[in-house]
């Protein structure tokens, strides 16, 4: 039996906030996972913010209940300044034949391995694109706890390309395991729901689909320029769905939308639940996901489960996951993602190309495989 001390921070700060994102999802699903693997056995502990025991012990209420250790960042840069382990660390590490900091919330500990899950290295390479104010020393910071485990997962052979460059870890110490799509992306919606759904936010029958938080790395607002570019009938039929909470930094995004809601050519939807994005998802022409950078790209799994044409980027991560089945273009080709656009209402043919080669790519990947290539990168760790 592996003994595994599981680190939950982000995903019980999402519970605590109710709005999750990608590290939280992760966290959550290999959570739920690993402890169905045979021989793995996961205690959840949080820096300064408890989880909710009830949801993360669902499926086995023998797990044990969560540990909440003191908050992070004073905590950690403790640690930095002493030199010494983190402060209470040990009622974890007593318990445990190692630690896996899966949300970016690594802590410093001499008498067990430390493994962390580590999406990208953006706040290194492109600052500029990250909230937040006392950034640069969150990431100095964060570099310093990088340093502090012994094995680091990430998501793509990009990242770990990036990882080894912005935060100067060696190649051999990254193992590449890919995230996986959630089942229910390849389930049927049966058309009642979408019926619902459509009515609920007031959808037009066609439309294009944009998924992502309203941040300068999304590159919204070129989807809204490029949307543009089309004629003003193609507009009007296939209006831009966007589908996103307010980041930061997205004021210019936020005037564009305003502009084009007013002649229906843009509807924008901050918030929509998990079952409702689904169905949105599957009504769409195509998503257009043409992000600056990426450490993976998990929509353009999604849409590809869900049958569902879409332009990505041909950069960072995203020709990595999208393969062949995707429209791949230069994210700061406004007239290229514009003519993707039209290749996706003009040409049925192509649109059903997309969707089979897309289907058979999003099999590829499972939270199972991931959760299988994390224990095997645990064994590895206690034999060597």
């Amino acid at each position: 039996m592996i003994r595994v001390g599981f680190g939950v921070t982000a995903l019980a700060k999402a519970q605590a906030g109710g709005a999750h994102d990608g590290i939280s999802h992760y966290t959550q699903e290999l959570w739920h996972q690993l402890n169905q693997q045979a021989g793995i056995r996961c205690t959840p502990f949080s820096f300064g913010v408890a989880a909710q025991d009830k949801y993360l012990n669902e499926a086995d209420a023998s797990q044990a209940p969560s540990q909440t250790l003191s908050a992070y960042a004073k905590a950690a840069a403790w640690s930095v300044l002493s030199g010494q382990d983190y402060l209470g660390i040990d009622r974890i590490s007593s318990k445990v034949d190692l630690i896996h900091a899966t949300d970016h919330y690594i802590p410093k500990c001499h008498s067990r391995p430390v493994i962390a899950s580590l999406m990208d290295a953006i706040p290194f390479s492109h600052p500029e694109w990250s909230g937040g104010s006392f950034r640069s020393v969150k990431n100095a910071l964060w570099l310093k706890a990088i340093g502090w485990a012994n094995k680091v997962i990430t998501i793509s052979e990009y990242s770990k390309d990036e990882l080894s460059k912005w935060a100067n870890i060696e190649p051999n110490k990254i193992v590449v395991i890919p995230l996986g799509v959630d089942q229910r992306w390849f389930a049927d919606v049966a058309a009642t729901s979408l019926a619902r759904v459509r009515q609920t936010y007031q959808l037009p029958e066609q439309f294009f689909i944009s998924v992502g938080t309203l941040q300068p790395r999304k590159n919204i607002g070129s989807t809204i320029q490029a949307h543009r570019g089309l004629c003003a009938s193609l507009r009007e039929q296939y209006p831009l769905v966007i589908v996103g909470r307010a980041g930061w930094r997205c004021e210019d995004v936020l005037a564009m939308i305003q502009q084009d809601s007013a002649t229906g050519t843009v509807f924008w939807l901050p918030q929509v639940s998990d079952q409702d994005l689904l169905a949105i998802v599957k009504m769409a022409r195509g998503l257009v996901f043409p992000s600056l950078a990426e450490g993976f790209g998990l929509p353009v799994l999604e849409a590809f489960a869900a049958q569902v044409p879409v332009i990505t980027s041909n950069t960072t991560s995203l020709p990595e996951v999208a393969g062949n089945a995707a429209l791949c273009v230069t994210p700061t080709d406004v007239d290229a993602i514009a003519q993707a656009m039209l290749r996706l209402i003009d040409d049925q043919d192509l649109c059903l190309s997309l969707r089979a080669r897309g289907l058979e790519r999003a099999k590829a990947f499972s939270w199972e495989a991931c959760a299988q290539g994390t224990a095997s990168v645990y064994r590895q760790m206690l034999s060597a």
